[in-house]
């Protein structure tokens, strides 16, 4: 691909997340402020990185996160996502019959790069991946470049 044609792809994607921009502004959504991210990843994952799958369902642990989404997998009426603070990474597990229709509506259509918060407990998945099985999730800041 020539440097022209990858400066047009970039507008183009800019011109789309300009267009799911105005959208949001003409549905009334706010960029909240009021949000408290009350844990960082690399912290989530030095302290119960180590427990294994059953612990977490016999001790719930309730979190907050919020940074970048950087990868996103939606998978019908479930979703991962992986969220990128300023300390490292930590995977999102999202589902339509905990969020209700118009919310995992609203968050299939968010973008790579958009910063996120998220609220929920901890558990591990089947390959043994640490993360948050999302109860809330809102969209902080909308991103008009791709990553």
């Amino acid at each position: 691909m020539s440097e022209h044609e990858l400066h047009h792809d970039d507008n183009k994607l800019i011109t789309q997340r300009r267009e799911k921009l105005a959208v949001l502004r003409e549905q009334g959504v706010p960029f909240p402020n009021d949000v408290v991210r009350e844990h960082k990843a690399a912290d989530l994952q030095t302290q119960y990185g180590e427990y294994e799958k059953p612990w977490f369902e016999e001790n719930p642990v309730e979190v907050t996160v919020a940074g970048r989404m950087m990868l996103k997998r939606v998978m019908g009426k479930a979703s991962f996502a992986t969220l990128s603070d300023t300390s490292g990474r930590i995977q999102l597990y999202t589902q339509k019959n905990v969020l209700g229709d118009a919310v995992f509506e609203a968050y299939t259509h968010w973008d790579l790069g958009d910063i996120v918060w998220a609220s929920g407990t901890l558990f591990k998945t089947q390959t043994g991946e640490l993360s948050v099985k999302v109860k809330e999730i809102r969209l902080l800041t909308k991103s008009l470049r791709p990553l």
